[in-house]
């Protein structure tokens, strides 16, 4: 099996990527559709980007009234309420460079709570059919978690997972609190079994700003960092991207697709695409 990873090298807007996400899902979930299919299953996709500045709220946190605001005042969720002149509706852009910058508010269908994503940070979407791939939602969750923590290794970092979701480190000077501080924040959505949206990794401190704004996945009191925040300097976003994937697919396939009770089918390639590539090659 090949694995296609799109990384998207400028910032770029929140909605294009979640139009090529869903355009990726209806791909696969048509093709379980399919009683008789006479051509492969599509390849699983892996999507890095940075997108502009956005909160993005989970299925625990959605607003009361829609999950698609169209109108000039925004439907938020009480957590939102407190920073509501900072946002925007989809779509209208964001001013990271306005006192106070502004973001983009996106609703989605990922599961947990509310979080931010923007420049300093590498986002990736995991489009993968689970079943094809050996995994269950609870081991999906786990690789991309580890998946994470080997990436943070690579940078003498270690990482380590909570009773809370996402992957944690130890905060590099002492704190009054000495809590584990967050550095990637993981949340996804399946349906039948095809899975969307993933994690977000913390390269810069430049989210940290719109992190102190909010109560992050509704966890009270605890912090975010980054890897900069931990003393790892000069570190690009596009090298961030290529290290997730080759940790994912070294994992998938030591763990869910080799020897022992392992049932997915292996990676054995891993090919870089580009959008219109990707989009082009199934229309």
């Amino acid at each position: 099996m090949r694995l296609a990873h799109l990384h998207i090298p400028s910032i770029t807007s929140f909605t294009r990527v979640s139009t090529l996400q869903q355009t990726l899902t209806s791909r696969l979930l048509a093709y379980k559709k399919t009683a008789h299919p006479t051509s492969p299953p599509p390849d699983p996709t892996i999507i890095t980007f940075t997108p502009n500045p956005v909160y993005t709220t989970g299925r625990r946190d959605l607003p009361p009234s829609n999950t698609c605001p169209s109108t000039p005042s925004l439907s938020l969720p009480p957590s939102l309420e407190p920073i509501r002149s900072l946002l925007t509706a989809p779509g209208s852009g964001s001013s990271p460079n306005t006192s106070p910058p502004t973001a983009e508010y996106h609703p989605t269908l990922r599961g947990g709570q509310t979080t931010y994503h923007g420049p300093g940070q590498m986002v990736a979407y995991t489009v993968l059919d689970l079943r094809r791939l050996g995994l269950t939602p609870r081991c999906h969750i786990r690789l991309l978690e580890n998946s994470v923590i080997d990436v943070l290794r690579g940078y003498g970092v270690q990482g380590q997972v909570t009773e809370d979701p996402g992957v944690w480190v130890q905060p590099a000077t002492e704190t009054a609190t000495g809590l584990p501080r967050k550095i990637t924040a993981v949340g996804v959505h399946l349906r039948r079994n095809i899975s969307s949206f993933g994690i977000g990794f913390n390269v810069t401190d430049e989210p940290m700003w719109y992190f102190r704004q909010i109560v992050a996945c509704g966890l009270e009191g605890r912090e975010a960092t980054s890897l900069q925040g931990l003393g790892v300097k000069g570190v690009e976003v596009g090298e961030v991207a290529g290290g997730f994937v080759e940790a994912f697919v070294r994992r998938l396939n030591a763990d869910f697709a080799c020897g022992g009770s392992a049932t997915g089918e292996k990676v054995d390639e891993v090919y870089n695409v580009g959008e219109e590539e990707l989009i082009g090659d199934h229309l």
